[in-house]
């Protein structure tokens, strides 16, 4: 694997969020009850200084979302409909805006960020990716305006951590790819809301051009 050049490179810190963690709505797996594993590893990867551009993306939708199954009477959490033209995986209700489960958790280095993206806020579509939200009424995955903003700073790759593994992540770090942009995943410093994906998640990654990487590989991989 070739180096990338850390100046030029932008760190995605993807949903870090109290409902996406272990007591929260939709948690992730393989961390039950500690939320330190979590949080731990992405606060000393967004210490450690590799990356001057750093971002946060944050589910942040209003009640009544078209994802929660609570929208859809008779129908059940996990339960998979049709929204759009497209297959919708329903929800329990989270990161609902303004309550303390959306936030970003506290006891990541919040003053590091140059920018917080916010997704999912339209009711009638979903935002699985930081750089678009899914399929609409009008049939488009419209932008969040991350593609852009990192153009405009002169990023040509990004490096991705954070939740969930087999949604969130994988749709931006595969958009990414489709924005123009290298695009390395963080194995290790990503969870998933179903570990039995991992092995079909990595596939579909790989076959994306997403590089796998693990954190212990990313100071030598930083040309500086």
């Amino acid at each position: 694997m070739t180096q990338f050049d850390a100046e030029r490179t932008a760190l995605l810190v993807i949903d870090m969020q109290p409902d996406f963690m272990p007591g929260g709505a939709l948690p992730v797996q393989g961390a039950a009850g500690h939320n330190e594993r979590l949080v731990g590893p992405v606060r000393d990867l967004m210490d450690a200084g590799l990356f001057p551009v750093q971002v946060a993306t944050q589910d942040w939708h209003p009640a009544g979302h078209v994802s929660f199954a609570s929208t859809h009477p008779g129908r059940d959490i996990f339960e998979r409909i049709e929204v759009n033209g497209d297959d919708q995986t329903l929800w329990p209700d989270h990161c609902v805006q303004g309550t303390k489960a959306a936030e970003l958790h506290p006891d990541l280095p919040l003053h590091r960020l140059a920018a917080v993206v916010r997704k999912g806020m339209d009711p009638q579509a979903d935002s699985y990716s930081g750089f678009r939200n899914n399929w609409g009424p009008d049939g488009r995955r419209a932008p969040t305006g991350l593609a852009g903003y990192l153009h405009e700073r002169g990023i040509d790759s990004v490096v991705c951590c954070g939740l969930a593994r087999d949604v969130c992540v994988k749709w931006t770090a595969e958009d990414a790819v489709a924005a123009g942009l290298r695009s390395l995943l963080v194995w290790d410093l990503t969870w998933p809301v179903d570990a039995g994906n991992d092995q079909a998640t990595r596939a579909e990654l790989e076959a994306e051009t997403v590089e796998i990487v693990t954190s212990d590989a990313l100071p030598e991989l930083a040309a500086r």
